[in-house]
């Protein structure tokens, strides 16, 4: 039996192994290859150095698009988070004890439905309807509310507040998901835990900052990694929803529609692996720092 363990093991992993050598790390070694070209992403190409990079530098619309990123990425998990353990919280314990038993508010099974929805839907679908929620006069939704003597506000052409526009519904999106982790994390914690807690006469407050949040922490961590990823992302939202694929005036432009827009609209497909070299570098330097910075001795429940 001993002798024929490993083959079995050796045989279910070779193509699964295989599959993900050829499509994920062969399609990067294929964009670090491509990154240090001038194809067009047509024909043949020649090398170029690092001239790719050397521009990508010098290019004020990067810098712009990274700092978008950069402001989602601090924005966006903080919100979502903050949110969505204030709602895991209240569906699990924020009702109280009653025979010894901790409980969420009042309809809190429907209310964990009402959350997941968004997940349900596709990030396309959620760009459409949140169009109509910012429609730019008194058909959408938010200018329909507004009184009649009001200007209808341009949402998605407003320079000042176009990104955040699209924050929201980054954020309107993913608390579900993040509720219901946490919902399942804060299930995992003993009931004598707030029980005890409840007898010295902690508060709601100090269940939740006391208890509940160290208690999670391993949970946070990874939903902060998840949500930073997604932050450096944002593509479908920015493509679909904004003037002119992140405009107005390069407003809501992030890095990701910068490789889109060189690598299929510019015929820079050279330039756009670079880009994208460099957000896979971003992605992988955030999820280290985030390991390095938040890991802190665990925390038995």
């Amino acid at each position: 039996m001993r002798h024929g363990k490993y083959p079995f093991i050796i045989g279910f992993l070779a193509v699964p192994v295989a599959l993900y050598a050829i499509f994920v790390v062969g399609a990067y070694l294929q964009m670090f290859r491509l990154s240090l070209t001038d194809w067009t992403g047509y024909g043949t190409f020649k090398d170029i150095g690092f001239d790719n990079f050397v521009k990508l530098w010098n290019d004020p619309v990067i810098w712009t698009a990274l700092r978008h990123n950069a402001y989602l990425l601090l924005v966006m998990p903080l919100a979502t988070i903050a949110i969505a353990l204030l709602f895991a919280f209240l569906l699990n314990v924020g009702g109280g004890s009653k025979g010894g038993m901790t409980r969420g508010v009042w309809g809190s099974k429907v209310y964990r439905v009402v959350f997941f929805f968004p997940q349900l839907l596709a990030l396309a679908l959620v760009a459409v309807i949140f169009q109509r929620v910012y429609g730019p006069d008194k058909s959408g939704m938010i200018n329909g509310l507004l009184p009649d003597s009001w200007e209808p506000w341009l949402f998605l052409a407003d320079e000042n507040w176009a990104l955040t526009c699209i924050l929201i519904v980054l954020v309107w999106q993913a608390v579900g998901f993040y509720v219901v982790l946490f919902s399942a994390g804060m299930g995992s914690i003993g009931q004598e835990i707030y029980e005890a807690a409840a007898l010295d006469g902690a508060n709601r407050i100090t269940l939740f900052f006391k208890i509940t949040m160290p208690l999670l922490w391993g949970n946070i961590q990874v939903a902060w990694i998840y949500l930073g990823i997604a932050a450096f992302d944002a593509f479908a939202l920015v493509n679909i929803m904004t003037v002119n694929q992140g405009g107005p005036n390069n407003s809501t432009q992030v890095l990701s529609m910068q490789i889109y827009l060189n690598a299929f609209k510019y015929s820079q497909a050279g330039y756009a692996s670079a880009i994208g070299v460099v957000l896979f570098f971003l992605a992988l330097s955030f999820a280290w720092l985030t390991l390095r910075v938040t890991r802190r001795d665990s925390v038995e429940a």
